[in-house]
């Protein structure tokens, strides 16, 4: 299964902090059996079978609950999908020192390649010019 890092955090820190907050619910975040990675698989397959595309937070959220409360439940197989978190993402000075330095290379190469085709079209103006053959 492979899903974004993004959503599998967003779900886990909800329900660390579910098991912080909730005395009932800490020890039953703690059984053996169950895990982060389950929990995804169970909540996409649940999505999927619904045929909806979009889904709230506290949808999503009850379902990862609700995964966690149930001890026969059925998980099903693992899914290939995609999933768009709507959540903004704080990125580090690091990321977003690289992600500008991507940027402004990919700006120059870009420009680069408009400067090249520019003088190419020049230089096989000049020739044509050059290469007509005049009577006078």
């Amino acid at each position: 299964m492979k899903v974004s890092e993004q959503f599998k955090s967003t779900i886990k820190a909800y329900l660390d902090n579910m098991a912080a907050v909730d005395s009932l619910f800490a020890p039953v975040y703690q059984k053996p059996t169950k895990n982060i990675d389950n929990c995804i698989t169970y909540i996409l397959n649940q999505v999927k079978k619904s045929g909806c595309c979009g889904f709230s937070d506290d949808e999503i959220f009850g379902m990862a609950l609700h995964y966690y409360q149930e001890d026969n439940i059925e998980v099903g197989s693992p899914l290939k999908c995609n999933v768009v978190v709507n959540h903004h993402v704080e990125l580090s000075e690091e990321e977003k020192k690289a992600a500008r330095e991507a940027a402004i290379k990919k700006l120059q190469e870009e420009e680069l390649a408009k400067l090249k085709k520019r003088q190419q079209a020049k230089r096989e103006n000049n020739t044509e010019v050059q290469t007509q053959l005049t009577l006078f």
